[in-house]
């Protein structure tokens, strides 16, 4: 393998991980606020459809785009009334509307199979794409991956060094305690949790209309459920969230050239490999035998090594608030 080659491979590896990396910043704003949305799956299937369709029958992937936004947004919105005003369960909420999802983007969209459409453009920005090794990469692509990076900078900015993600902040940690410096948690919690899902439903587009070009049914099935696994194993962190979503992009790659390298073995074999990976990290970062490991390190590494390896969630994360 030479040095193109790898550079493609890291290329392509970037573009495969960027809608994931969208849905993890939209997932991370809204279980930081408090709120569970467990309807990711359903909702990028409705979105991925959604935005092929919509771009397909106007002839523009920005139309597209803004519909699949709709739609996640939709999603999310009634996971957050039925959680914030009818006080039912976010989970129970998440998983109905993820079945429903599944089967009505089946549904509506079973004449649009295997048809072409609008595809986003690859638009490399002028003198950085020209940079050695980085400039191909990450400035040689197109919109969805730009906005992926600047969203990622974006999210942890907004969290880390504004009032409002302060606010946001304390909705999802300690609510009492911010609705008594006049926080309206409900109100946060609803904001972010449709902001969230909107972005969640760019994230269903992105797919349809960047990596996995067209539609089918179960297009993006699963792609949900990796991005909330990814959620917590980044700590709800956006920049640990990316490096998360481009691990699981590097392994869809190495699956894909270990097929070609043994064509004799199963493709589902190596198509497991990504989903067992992500199921041993999750345990890694949320089992017992892992602060051992650390306890049993130099006083000097136990600290970074927790910081990486221990997550822990909004302390306020899937509970009701209630006024007064």
């Amino acid at each position: 393998m030479n040095d193109s080659q790898l550079i493609a491979i890291l290329a392509s590896i970037v573009l495969q991980a960027s809608p994931l990396i969208i849905a993890v910043c939209g997932e991370i704003l809204t279980e930081r606020s408090g709120v569970v949305n467990l309807s990711l799956d359903g909702s990028m299937l409705m979105a991925a459809m959604t935005g092929f369709v919509v771009g397909m029958k106007t002839d523009s992937y920005w139309i597209g785009f803004l519909a699949a936004a709709v739609v996640g947004a939709i999603f999310a919105a009634i996971v957050a009334f039925g959680s914030i005003r009818l006080g039912q369960s976010q989970v129970a909420i998440g998983f109905v509307l993820t079945l429903l999802g599944d089967d009505l983007s089946a549904f509506l969209g079973q004449n649009y199979v295997r048809q072409t459409g609008v595809v986003v453009p690859r638009a490399g920005i002028p003198l950085l794409k020209d940079i050695p090794i980085l400039g191909p990469i990450l400035f040689n692509q197109n919109i969805v991956v730009y906005f992926a990076i600047l969203l990622i900078i974006g999210t942890w900015w907004w969290l880390n060094r504004t009032q409002a993600g302060l606010r946001l902040r304390g909705a999802g940690e300690r609510p009492t305690a911010a609705f008594a410096r006049g926080v309206d948690v409900n109100r946060v919690r609803y904001a972010y949790t449709i902001l969230g899902g909107a972005l969640v439903g760019i994230a269903g587009a992105a797919y349809s209309l960047n990596v996995k070009i067209g539609w089918s049914d179960g297009h993006v099935r699963g792609f949900g459920w990796i991005a909330l696994a990814i959620v917590i194993f980044g700590g709800w962190s956006p920049i640990r969230g990316a490096f998360g979503a481009l691990l699981f992009g590097a392994t869809k790659a190495l699956a894909t050239a270990l097929q070609r390298a043994f064509p004799e073995v199963s493709v589902v074999a190596f198509n497991a490999i990504p989903w067992a990976l992500m199921i041993l990290v999750l345990l890694a970062v949320g089992s017992d035998y892992t602060e051992r490991f650390i306890e049993a390190m130099p006083r000097r590494w136990q600290r970074p090594l927790r910081r990486v390896l221990r997550v822990s969630p909004p302390m306020a994360l899937g509970t009701a608030f209630h006024e007064g």
